[in-house]
């Protein structure tokens, strides 16, 4: 079986969780060798839109293919493509859950009234599926629930690690133990991850107590500014601590020496930092309800995100707990795996192209 795959993601701007869910499956899909996995990217200057919706197209006729594969919501919809067959993925309805973020019309159009057009709907959770099914037009066709892995960088075990990671791996370690004691929240700097909810949480512990907030990722002028405003005005300015963007290993080295990874997003289709941070040997506080909940399951400590004190609950137990609840996550991550996610989307493609 040949399909076609949008690897866009990976050749321009997109949000970092759709990046590694695009090469995360991807790469498994070739390594596994069940589908033959043909890779379809645009021109260096070619108009994205149009290049998804018309010129993809003509790529999958030079090589011969009749089906394509969407890590995106977005695919040809016009009535000349009836016969090529649709996969595409739905990562998240933001506007359902009160966050403004990729919440415009076209998001919407493309998670609504374009699922009728594809074969079948991929989605990271059941959390995305049931918003899905319980949308203004729901899915008339097959929704699936492909949750995503966990990349080998996180997952690598000391000994199984080359002599040059192992030692960049100390390096970095040593590194990040000069923050002290400190809880993490992976590219957090967005509105719609809720950063707020941390900062107000650590305002209510005794100052001996408090945990630095570290927060990762690229983030803009406007949201550094509102986040130090809120610092400042709960009296934790000083806890707050921007890293700007880290590679991989960096970021697995600021996970395993968090006392908790907190996602206490308004919105997530999956929440990469969950898996990660188990992955690691990182406590996870999640806000209960939603889709970063779900991917934790019993193991992740589930707060009401707008209680500060319930949230302090939590980063207290996350440090009290650690050793036990390390344990607990590192089985929870080991069931999201990148082959699984391959193995779902193989039996997805043999039944629509049987």
């Amino acid at each position: 079986m040949r399909i076609g795959f949008d690897v866009s993601p990976l050749h321009r701007p997109h949000p970092p969780g759709v990046v590694r869910a695009t090469r995360g499956l991807v790469e498994a899909l070739e390594r596994r060798g069940v589908l033959e996995v043909v890779r379809i990217a645009p021109r260096p200057n070619a108009d994205l839109r149009r290049w998804r919706h018309h010129s993809i197209v003509l790529q999958l006729a030079r090589n011969d293919l009749l089906a394509l594969h969407s890590p995106v919501s977005a695919f040809p919809i016009l009535p000349a493509w009836r016969t090529l067959r649709r996969v595409h993925t739905v990562h998240e309805l933001p506007w359902r859950h009160d966050a403004e973020e990729n919440a415009g019309f076209g998001h919407q159009f493309w998670s609504s009234l374009a699922t009728h057009r594809a074969d079948a709907v991929v989605a990271p959770s059941e959390f995305v599926a049931r918003d899905l099914r319980s949308g203004t037009l729901p899915p008339a066709r097959d929704i699936r629930v492909v949750p995503w892995g966990v990349d080998a960088c996180f997952a690598r075990a000391d000994e199984d690690a080359s002599a040059g990671d192992a030692a960049r791996a100390r390096e970095l370690g040593d590194a990040v133990r000069t923050l002290g004691d400190f809880v993490l929240l992976p590219g957090a700097a967005r509105p719609k991850k809720n950063a707020e909810a941390t900062l107000a949480a650590v305002a209510t512990l005794a100052r001996e107590r408090r945990p630095r907030v570290v927060i990762t990722g690229r983030s803009s002028t406007e949201d550094d500014a509102r986040l130090r405003a809120a610092a400042c005005a709960l009296g934790v300015e000083d806890a707050l601590v921007f890293t700007g963007p880290l590679d991989d290993a960096a970021l697995a080295a600021h996970y395993r020496a968090a006392r908790a990874v907190v996602v206490l997003s308004r919105s997530e289709g999956f929440a990469f930092p969950v898996v990660e941070g188990f992955a690691c040997g990182a406590p996870v506080v999640v806000a209960e309800g939603t889709a970063q909940a779900e991917i934790a399951g019993d193991v992740g400590l589930a707060v009401l995100a707008h209680e500060p004190e319930d949230v302090a609950r939590a980063l207290e137990r996350a440090g009290a707990e650690r050793a036990e609840l390390a344990r607990r996550g590192g089985e929870r991550a080991s069931a999201f795996t990148w082959d699984r996610a391959a193995e779902r989307i193989e039996a997805l493609w043999k039944e629509l192209l049987d």
